[in-house]
């Protein structure tokens, strides 16, 4: 009897590189942006700021999720805030598309081990075309961030009175931030002062969906935006639970909130749906507030756990398990529900590999946020909601706060970002880089049912 040869260790090794890479990549940056942030050259007392703290930063700013530690807008000078900026596009781009590009400019090609490894960090990259397809999302990607942060210069200098260069470096920081779903503001209280603004509310909203889209979509958009029967099923759930999610949770946080003064109830009622809308799509994982979210209702934040859980569109700048894995799982619950094999999803039959992926990516996200939450409740007083919430907006690379976080000790802190590192990562390809092995399996066990439920 003839068996297939096992995979060599020298493939499997070649394989895990690129996983491997990607990891190391965004390890590497944070180090790098976590020394640079806790140098005197970066906050306004120009005196070291605690590593811990500059670690977290820059972890929160590479892995765009936008939880912070320390006031942006007081503790940071502009050398500090630049830093932040730059991290925060290398992380949204993706470090290693970055790579490929830096490779093309300088030695005019990218190498194999570049190439795998920015088809592994993005699906919109694939094949032969890493060239092309990196500098479409780089175009696309500057595109959308300067058509929004003109408007919001203009915004700024027109209604609050920003002087040109102020309102220039004021629209430019908050569209990269918006469109990368980081969160970072340069205001202490992020953006509550600007809640009934919809020349500036809206424009961030639309930058933090199209960079929750995923990159591969916003290609396709691009490419087929004229004949939408050419756009593959990722595409169309895509946009499809984005539309969804985005209003259900509009109708979820605006209903919940109504009342509460402390967030809502003051406002005039389309101002309300305006901070709902706003904060809905915050929980895409980009992480502005322009309500108090330590005063909303822990009904409230219950509902936006499940959201940031969620997240947004796969190979992007958004977080969370993302919409797709959601979608599958839904799909499979109903096909089981109503007692039929294949599962279908908008016309087309899902392989059973993906079944599992999408499960192992929902438990394994489970998992992170149980444990994480778990480390916070044991390190500190805080209640069980809070530190949930803290932990899912972490995984979920979020950066929506009740809070707490910047009054943790530097273990929560630490739990905090293996969180956001893992969730910014991805915990497939974390697991591919910890050389998690692929072997194929020479023989089949025989079947057995056991009693489910």
């Amino acid at each position: 009897m003839n068996f297939p040869a096992p995979r060599p260790a020298a493939q499997h090794s070649v394989l895990a590189k690129p996983a491997r890479a990607v990891a190391f990549a965004f390890a590497g940056a944070i180090l790098v942006g976590g020394l640079l942030l806790s140098s005197p050259a970066a906050n306004t007392q120009g005196v070291f700021t605690s590593l811990v703290d500059g670690i977290f930063t820059a972890t929160s700013a590479v892995c765009v999720t936008g939880l912070t530690v320390l006031d942006t807008a007081t503790h940071y000078t502009l050398f500090g805030k630049l830093v932040i900026l730059i991290l925060i596009q290398a992380g949204g781009l993706g470090l290693m598309l970055i790579a490929s590009l830096l490779s093309m400019l300088v030695i005019g090609r990218i190498g194999y081990l570049t190439r795998l490894s920015t088809q592994r960090e993005s699906s919109a990259v694939s094949g032969e075309d890493v060239r092309t397809a990196a500098l479409m999302i780089i175009k696309l990607s500057l595109a959308i961030e300067s058509v929004v942060a003109a408007i919001l210069a203009i915004r700024f200098g027109l209604a609050y009175g920003d002087d040109p260069a102020g309102a220039i470096w004021h629209g430019a920081f908050h569209a990269v931030s918006a469109f990368n779903n980081a969160g970072f503001a340069l205001y202490s209280n992020n953006l509550m002062d600007f809640v009934a603004d919809p020349w500036l509310c809206i424009p961030i909203s639309l930058a933090i969906i199209l960079g929750g889209l995923g990159f591969p979509v916003l290609v396709q958009l691009r490419q087929h935006w004229r004949n939408t029967l050419k756009l593959s099923m990722n595409t169309r759930l895509v946009l499809l639970m984005t539309a969804l999610l985005l209003v259900g949770g509009t109708i979820f946080i605006t209903a919940m909130e109504w009342t509460n003064p402390k967030t809502l109830g003051e406002l005039e009622p389309a101002q309300r749906i305006l901070a709902g809308f706003f904060q809905s799509v915050q929980t895409r994982t980009a992480g502005f507030n322009s309500i108090d979210i330590g005063a909303m209702h822990p009904a409230s934040w219950l509902g936006m756990d499940v959201l940031m859980f969620i997240g947004g569109g796969p190979a992007g700048t958004a977080g969370g398990i993302k919409i797709t894995t959601a979608a599958i799982l839904l799909f499979i619950i109903m096909t089981e529900l109503r007692g039929e094999t294949a599962v279908n999803v908008l016309g087309k039959r899902l392989s059973r590999s993906v079944h599992r992926q999408a499960i192992t990516v929902a438990l394994l996200g489970v998992a992170a946020v149980f444990a994480g939450t778990m480390g916070l409740l044991l390190l500190t007083n805080y209640s069980l909601d809070r530190c949930l919430f803290e932990a899912t907006s972490a995984f979920g690379t979020v950066g929506l706060s009740t809070g707490i976080t910047p009054d943790l000790p530097d273990p929560a802190k630490g739990i905090l970002i293996a969180l956001m590192y893992l969730g910014r990562v991805g915990v497939l390809s974390l697991g591919s880089a910890l050389a998690l092995r692929d072997r194929k399996a020479l023989y089949e066990l025989p079947k057995e049912r056991p009693s489910i439920g």
